[in-house]
């Protein structure tokens, strides 16, 4: 066999298009077969395995290669080296093939092995086939697949600790030297240095302070992997923060582990909760999401709803001069009145990082109630030699902090604060300086503090800075409730947070978390459908979707069979997804799949919750979906001359069944489900 130069194979793997590539490909995957060629052919595939991980079209070329290349390969080492490498890929493409061989005791263990990377609903189908007849080393082989498939990361439920979010805090002050070292650090390699060393820290705001890094052209690639590193060690991490580094670290990947990295980050995503979790509270450019102070929670509330508009338009006026970004930084000028979130929080857990000058005093404010103390220790004067972190205001519960925790002044700290019920938790620096002490009523002390209200940062005539704002609400779910109209008009819950009493089937697959039913593929088979069946009726639900989610909604449906068919599936779908582009109309969102297209372009963004109703009275369908009607037709009088999608849809004809979600291999979840027969 004529030797390929390094270069050649180099060069040949960057190619995407040439009508030539197809019998190069040939030449190279045939060198795995020759041990003088197959070391250099080998880091030519990963090369540019690695290279179309993330190139959706091409990596299903490659792996259309790779399977073709699989079953012409002649040694050992090419077959196992190809074989694994599919899994890596994670192509559903490539299952056919791994399927085949799991019948075939000498590759059985490792085709069993990629199908368990490859870990889609196809490939756990593959697997789960195989094991009802497989024996012997064959069928110990796949159960061992199937159970590292299923294994679960110890869960954080049942922690009594309001710590969930802060998952191995470790110390901050960590943190806090690292950022002040990046700063003065000029050569790039001690910059990736430093970096590198952030790593070995697990935890929220170790996460979210590497994410600074992936806008820096010489350190994106290597935050980008550190992020999604350290989101992987983090089981109970959740929320829009989080998500939102990592779905933009997620095409910065690159090096010898982007494929598996990506590919475990991709599951990560897809299961993610976007709510109850952290949330940015300042973006660092502008001032979104803050307002102006206007009185206090008394005076406030005794305004019309009139009065406290117009004060709030003076008071965000008067806002853009008192607080300013600076270079990243959420600043006080020394003038003016508080901050104020424009959300009203109840229980939470919040963290921040904030720096004074000397003689500096100022405070955060919770539930609109002062305060939080920050102050420079040498005030003797003022009693500030106690420290920060106290509750100041507080005259029967304890107002000064349990210890001095300060970093000197012109330094950064950190407060880490808890909030439950009338109780506060604070953390500074990553000492316990305030322990779940009543934060008592300023404005009315013959009150309990507020159940909800905004957060303020205190402006208090010194300078004072802000950074790395984030919060989680802590707020349990709440059962859902029916209105008086709906139950007046005789409606009533299948789901209302609590549990699956009024379903039957996959409830592995489909849990009740946070008061919502989450679908989490790979678990359980089947699908999950209402205990009783109904005819004419006015279903309402909730719904929200991950990125590319699809599942369905089944309506006179029997549990056996493919719902599409043997009854009607309305498709519930991600529409803007690009790999959604080129579906056809009737299988859009809100669609009678392959009968009735609906309109488009009322889904709300991603992670929001949408609401939805759907009608069934004889054989017309209504669909409305955030107060947009977007399906409104007959279902004989669109089939009398055959179906949309040309198949035949017997479930048409079916006068009553079973209402189900139907489940494709995503996250998706729902709340309040109610309905009401006609």
């Amino acid at each position: 066999m004529k030797r390929i130069p390094l270069f050649l194979c180099i060069l040949i793997a960057s190619f995407t298009s040439s009508v030539a590539q197809q019998e190069n490909w040939k030449q190279i995957f045939r060198s795995l077969d020759d041990d003088s060629l197959k070391v250099t052919a080998t880091f030519t595939i990963d090369a540019y395995a690695h290279r179309v991980a993330n190139q959706t079209q091409e990596a299903a070329a490659f792996a259309k290669r790779l399977n073709s290349a699989i079953k012409n390969a002649k040694t050992f080492y090419a077959k196992e080296y190809l074989i694994s490498l599919a899994g890596v890929l994670g192509s559903d493409l490539s299952v056919p093939v791994l399927s085949k061989l799991l019948s075939d005791e000498q590759w059985c263990g490792p085709a069993s092995r990629a199908l368990a990377t490859i870990r889609s609903s196809a490939a756990i189908a593959a697997l789960n086939a195989k094991l009802n007849t497989a024996q012997g080393t064959s069928q110990r082989t796949i159960a061992a697949a199937l159970q590292y498939v299923h294994y679960q990361l110890p869960s954080s439920t049942g922690v009594d600790k309001p710590l969930i979010g802060l998952v191995n805090m470790q110390d901050p002050r960590f943190l806090l030297k690292f950022q002040e070292d990046m700063q003065k650090a000029m050569d790039p390699v001690e910059r990736r240095r430093l970096l590198n060393k952030l790593e070995m820290v697990t935890s929220f705001p170790a996460l979210m302070v590497a994410s600074h890094y992936l806008d820096d052209p010489a350190l994106k690639h290597q935050a980008a992997a550190i992020v999604t590193r350290m989101a992987l060690r983090q089981p109970a991490l959740r929320g829009r923060a989080p998500r939102s580094v990592l779905e933009k670290a997620k095409p910065l990947i690159r090096g010898t582990d982007s494929i598996a990295l990506n590919k475990l980050l991709t599951g990560y995503l897809k299961a993610l909760p976007y709510d109850n979790g952290w949330e940015s509270m300042f973006n660092g450019r502008d001032l979104s999401g803050w307002k102006g102070l206007v009185g206090n929670p008394i005076t406030r509330a005794k305004m019309s709803e009139e009065e406290l508009l117009n004060a709030e338009a003076v008071a965000n006026a008067q806002m853009q001069n008192d607080w300013i970004v600076d270079n990243g930084l959420l600043v006080f000028t020394g003038h003016g009145e508080n901050l104020c979130t424009r959300k009203k929080y109840r229980d939470f857990e919040m963290v921040v990082d904030w720096k004074i000058t000397a003689k500096g005093d100022a405070g955060i404010y919770l539930r609109g109630s002062p305060q939080v103390q920050i102050w420079d220790t040498s005030r003797r004067e003022s009693g500030a030699q106690v420290g920060s972190g106290g509750l100041y205001n507080n005259q029967k519960n304890p107002s000064k902090p349990l210890m001095v925790a300060d970093n000197p002044i012109g330094e950064w700290n950190t407060f880490h604060i808890i909030m439950k019920g009338d109780k506060v938790t604070v953390f500074l620096n990553g000492q316990k300086v305030t322990d779940e002490t009543v934060l008592e009523n300023y404005w009315d002390r013959t009150l309990p503090i507020f159940t909800e209200e905004q957060i303020e940062l205190q402006a208090h005539g010194t300078y004072v800075a802000y950074r790395n704002l984030y919060i989680r609400e802590l707020n349990p779910p709440q059962i859902a409730q029916l209105s008086a109209q709906e139950k007046k008009e005789g409606f009533e819950h299948l789901f209302d947070g609590a549990n699956l009493d009024k379903w039957i089937g996959n409830k592995e697959g489909y849990a009740v978390e946070d008061g919502a039913i989450v679908t989490y593929p790979g678990r359980g088979k089947g699908n999950l459908f209402t205990r009783e069946q109904y005819s004419d009726f006015e279903y309402r639900f909730e719904f929200q979707l991950t990125p590319g989610a699809n599942n369905g909604l089944g309506i006179r449906t029997p549990t056996e069979g493919d719902a599409a068919y043997v009854g009607m599936e309305l498709q519930i779908l991600d529409n803007d997804a690009p790999v959604y582009e080129k579906l056809k109309p009737y299988q859009y969102h809100g669609s009678v799949y392959g009968v009735i297209p609906a309109k488009r372009g009322y889904l709300l963004t991603t992670g929001e919750w949408n609401t939805q109703t759907v009608i069934a009275k004889g054989s017309r369908i209504t669909v409305t979906l955030n107060g947009q009607v977007i399906l409104d037709g007959d279902i004989q009088a669109a089939s009398v001359n055959g179906t949309a999608d040309g198949q035949k849809h017997p479930g048409l004809l079916n006068t009553s069944g079973h209402i189900g979600f139907l489940g494709h291999g995503d996250v998706v979840r729902f709340k309040n489900i109610r309905i009401r027969k006609l």
